[in-house]
């Protein structure tokens, strides 16, 4: 099948910066959308960027120019630049996928694990 392996995570101090990265790995014959979605406790999970095989970008308004989203389609990498990070970006942080399996081809919605990023002082 498909898999998706987050990493980057940690503890940052409110306006550090960090990068998270999210390798696919498996039977991908294309990927389309790969995204990011966070939650923080006792919230609902939530679209913070989105990237299309396209190229095309966006952003939450929560984090408009402060996040950039970009991906290495030869690695099947998507990467999450982080700047300027407030307490409240702290959550766990999920990469998201659309992929086009190999032969027998399907369309599968994939999860990474997800990775911690905690902002505090």
């Amino acid at each position: 099948q498909v898999q998706l392996v987050e990493s980057g995570g940690g503890l940052v101090q409110p306006g550090g910066s960090l990068r998270l990265s999210c390798a696919a790995s498996g039977s991908i014959f294309s990927i389309h959308a790969m995204n990011w979605y966070r939650q923080a406790p006792g919230k609902q999970r939530e679209l913070v960027a989105i990237n299309t095989s396209g190229g095309n970008t966006n952003y939450a308004d929560s984090v408009k120019g402060r996040f950039t989203i970009s991906r290495d389609n030869a690695k099947n990498t998507v990467y999450l630049q982080m700047n300027s990070l407030k307490p409240e970006d702290a959550a766990v942080y999920y990469c998201n996928a659309a992929v086009l399996t190999t032969s027998p081809h399907r369309y599968l919605e994939v999860w990474g694990q997800g990775t911690l990023v905690t902002v505090s002082s």
